[in-house]
């Protein structure tokens, strides 16, 4: 996977898509309110992604529950866009889902040709996930966990045990302001497609 080194995204009016780009790869981020998608997309894309963030307002209030990200002022209300060139014919492209219970219902069709997820968890909140993960494994979409980093929190095995993971699922700590920390959570995410897929085939 050919990811830029820099920490800092390359610029972003100046990464156009190759007239030579064919395949199109979908990942998709998924999990609660607050945790960190839009975030973590915006810190890996390569172009200025597109996001659907809107302020939230006083009719929020009694449906979207705000209490455990108090400093939170905007909200998706559709999903976020981002891209990354892989290589000459390869794109990889990210859509963040809505974390809202009112917006789950797009959930399914953002799944819908998507070669994996990313499934971000903030540990403080962890009960949150458990929907993201019933809808991934009864779609049979393939996932990695990613623990975003809010500070005090749980470690990695209280996680995995609270979400009762699979062995095989892969959990990993990641930062999701930072480009190189999500750029690790995304290799993780194709190692484990690869991991899964048997030998001799492709994916």
């Amino acid at each position: 996977m050919d990811f830029a080194s820099s920490e800092t995204a390359p610029e972003r009016s100046l990464a156009p898509l190759h007239s030579t780009a064919m395949h199109g790869l979908k990942i998709v981020v998924i999990g609660g309110f607050g945790v960190g998608k839009t975030t973590l997309v915006r810190s890996v894309s390569e172009i200025r992604p597109l996001d659907t963030e809107a302020t939230m307002t006083d009719v929020s209030e009694g449906v979207d529950d705000a209490t455990a990200v108090p400093g939170k002022s905007t909200t998706t209300v559709a999903f976020d866009f981002g891209r990354i060139t892989l290589d000459n014919e390869h794109v990889l492209y990210l859509f963040g889902a809505p974390g809202q219970q009112r917006f789950w219902f797009l959930w399914d069709r953002l799944f819908t040709g998507a070669l994996g997820a990313i499934v971000l968890v903030d540990q403080r909140r962890i009960s949150d996930s458990w929907y993201a993960i019933d809808r991934l494994e009864h779609q049979g979409t393939p996932f990695v966990v990613a623990c975003n980093d809010f500070g005090d929190s749980h470690g990695p095995e209280v996680v995995r045990d609270a979400l009762d993971l699979d062995p095989t699922v892969p959990l990993l700590m990641c930062d999701a302001r930072s480009r190189e920390s999500s750029k690790q959570v995304l290799i993780a995410l194709v190692e484990h497609l690869y991991s899964a897929v048997p030998q001799g085939e492709t994916v």
